[in-house]
């Protein structure tokens, strides 16, 4: 498949996650009530279960291989957990904390600066060619 296609599913994939990710941190905020990172984190481990099982059934449906799937499942939350829990949460702290920019607002920038280093870790390791 074309990397750009690949692109392109990834970001409707990333799409339906950042709408999962936005109203279950209004969820969350509500419940964890000044508590925003910890809301945060909490919307994006859901976010990273739902983005994965639609990777892995759309994205990157041709590399599925049901023998792999929990490597397929640590592989993902190792490199695009890792870098999604780390950068939402260090952006968060900077853009709320500091910035005072509003809750949602700044969770969309910072998703939106993890999503390349993202899809080149899912590409070339969560779900690479076997091969």
């Amino acid at each position: 498949m074309s990397p750009f296609i690949r692109w392109g599913k990834f970001n409707l994939v990333g799409a339906a996650g950042m709408i999962v990710q936005l109203a279950s941190l209004a969820i969350f905020n509500r419940c964890f009530a000044g508590h925003y990172l910890l809301a945060s984190a909490a919307a994006l481990e859901l976010t990273l279960l739902h983005n994965f099982v639609a990777h892995l059934h759309y994205t990157w449906r041709d590399r599925r291989d049901n023998s792999v799937l929990l490597t397929q499942l640590m592989r993902f939350h190792l490199s695009n957990g890792l870098v999604s829990m780390l950068g939402n949460l260090a952006l968060m702290r900077l853009l709320v904390g500091a910035a005072h920019i509003p809750l949602l607002a700044a969770n969309c920038i910072a998703i939106l600066c993890c999503s390349i280093l993202n899809f080149c870790l899912g590409n070339n390791w969560a779900f690479a060619e076997n091969g």
